[in-house]
């Protein structure tokens, strides 16, 4: 009997619409290519990591940091690629820096020494991309840049209820989910502001795990490069906001684990 192999989007399900979106677009492609995908819901705040780790990995959302890290096994299918101004027509993101929009900061150094949040320490853009961004901040200032850190609020959701309701000042918002979850749920992203935003970083990609058959994976990535030229595809890019997708190389996410090591090598392991 053949094996089964599953896929899920859980880290762009910013809403049940998006989700649906999401599994509508994986069937598409995964019937072009002619593999069998069972969508499996993984929804929060089950860890990411579980599911990465999964052997039956066949076409699942993951981001960039943890796949350079090693924290799962897993192989590269395509990205997505946004619709929005900043991508540049290219696989890529970065996060916003987000406060409440009667907040009185107006540049990121007027938040210093008030209150920061950041998501797991896995997270490219709610851990290593904020990270990186205050690095050169921390430098100039010899220490920590906050009053208090509040670490492990796991979903980019929570970093934005956090600065809602006031816990934090200011928190880290992966800048494609901001996005989505403003065309999705508008109500809740009229009460923040970005304060700014970091540099650009290789978009989380569709992954699969090294036991899906090299056919079935070969004609995944075509079928995905494929995607944006079909009659079907303008319905569920739409809701999603992207325009297609791209190829992933093997070191694709190299400059991630660069951010990773530059900090560490300065002594600052953890957003403070």
């Amino acid at each position: 009997m053949a094996a089964s192999f599953i896929a899920n989007a859980r880290m762009y399900a910013v809403a049940p619409e998006a989700e649906a979106a999401w599994q509508a677009l994986i069937a598409q492609v995964a019937a072009e290519a002619g593999v069998a995908l069972d969508y499996l819901p993984h929804p929060a705040p089950r860890p990411l990591e579980e599911l990465w780790r999964r052997p039956d990995l066949g076409c699942v959302q993951m981001c960039g940091y943890p796949i350079a890290l090693g924290i799962a096994d897993v192989v590269p299918i395509a990205a997505p690629i946004p619709a929005l101004p900043w991508a540049g027509g290219r696989a890529a993101y970065r996060t916003d820096l987000i406060v409440r929009a009667d907040s009185p900061f107006r540049r990121l150094e007027d938040s210093f020494g008030h209150r920061l949040g950041w998501t797991v320490a896995h997270s490219q853009s709610g851990f290593n991309a904020l990270r990186h961004h205050l690095l050169p901040h921390w430098r100039a200032r010899g220490g920590p840049l906050y009053a208090e850190v509040r670490g492990d609020l796991v979903t980019a959701r929570k970093v934005l209820d956090s600065v809602l309701d006031g816990s934090i000042d200011i928190g880290p918002l992966d800048a494609y989910w901001h996005a989505l979850i403003a065309r999705h749920r508008p109500e809740l992203t009229a009460g923040i502001r970005v304060l700014d935003s970091t540099a650009l970083a290789p978009m989380p990609p569709f992954v699969a795990a090294p036991g899906l058959p090299a056919a079935d994976l070969a004609r995944l990535r075509a079928a995905f490069a494929a995607a944006a030229s079909r009659p079907w595809f303008a319905r569920h890019a739409g809701p999603l906001l992207i325009e297609g997708f791209a190829p992933v190389a093997p070191d694709a996410f190299a400059p991630t684990l660069a951010w990773h090591r530059d900090a560490l090598a300065a002594g600052y392991p953890v957003p403070a």
